[in-house]
């Protein structure tokens, strides 16, 4: 629904209007077009590794599954907690796509890992995989259900918003206290995704069969959302500080797996020497002596 362009002087209509959103000066505006940015490098940033999985086909032995399942717990738990947290509906639509997205690659990695004749998950990965999915799709059908606010109502960042003229930020309602609370764990799992996969690529010393245009998109993106939220301006009554902790969880998770994912790409930069497909290959002649 459209905003309330009452509470948003000196706003601009047409982002009010589009995105349901306060920009009252340039910074604003600029925070807005990063955040765009952002989104749109999270929407890309799968297609270059399904790319390469299909070219390659050794997408379940240059991904770590614990990283896949990490990293669709996060979203998963980011799409819970953008809902609960009253976020706007763009941020909610886009966490729905990244999980499908998870999915989808998760799709992708078994089937090659059958394709290859890897062996069976072990029990913790299978009730794992099994929880996420149903919790996957449990949540995407109850959003779908969901009853959506009533319109007239300027929505903006509700967890930053004051509410009528009160000066102060809002206080947290339970269910944003609960939103927020997701999202902290969110970005946990965010973080902790990226260490096994960072150890499998030093098991291997190699790099192939993972696409580094994947981990490039995700820091730039994350860069631009970093950006995009330090420099919104605080609502009026907030102090830049009172800003920065509501904000606080996300912040760790993106400027966090950034720094993670530049350890990566120093590993892309270490093994890009390495022959495709050679650890691969010498591990597979090592398994059958018996055969020879």
């Amino acid at each position: 629904p459209s905003g309330n362009f009452s509470d948003c002087p000196n706003g601009s209509r047409w982002i009010m209007d589009v995105f349901n959103e306060c920009a009252q000066d340039s910074r604003d505006v600029a925070s807005i077009v990063l955040g765009l940015g952002s989104i749109g490098c999270f929407i890309a940033a799968a297609f270059p590794q399904f790319y390469q999985a299909c070219r390659t086909g050794i997408m379940d032995q240059a991904l770590s599954i614990y990283f896949l399942l990490g990293w669709l717990g996060g979203d998963l738990l980011n799409l819970i907690g953008s809902f609960l947290a009253d976020q706007l509906p763009l941020q909610v639509y886009t966490a729905i796509y990244y999980v499908l997205a998870d999915l989808a690659m998760l799709s992708l990695y078994c089937y090659y890992r059958v394709k290859n004749g890897g062996r069976a998950f072990p029990a913790p990965i299978n009730a794992a995989f099994v929880f996420l999915s149903v919790g996957s799709l449990s949540s995407l059908s109850l959003l779908g259900s969901a009853s959506t606010e009533a319109p007239g109502t300027f929505k903006g960042r509700s967890l930053l918003s004051t509410p009528g003229g009160e000066l102060g930020p809002k206080p947290f309602s339970r269910t944003e206290i609960i939103g927020f609370t997701i999202g902290s764990v969110s970005s946990v799992l965010y973080l902790c995704s990226r260490v096994p996969q960072i150890c499998t690529n030093y098991k291997r010393k190699s790099t192939s069969g993972v696409s580094y245009s994947l981990f490039a998109l995700v820091m730039l993106g994350n860069s631009l959302y970093g950006l995009s939220v330090l420099l919104k301006n605080p609502e009026p009554g907030q102090g830049q500080g009172d800003y920065i902790l509501h904000h606080l969880p996300w912040l760790v998770g993106s400027l966090g797996v950034l720094a993670l994912d530049v350890v990566i790409s120093f590993q892309f930069l270490a093994y890009r020497k390495g022959r495709p497909g050679t650890l691969e290959e010498r591990g597979a002649l090592l398994g059958e002596p018996d055969e020879s």
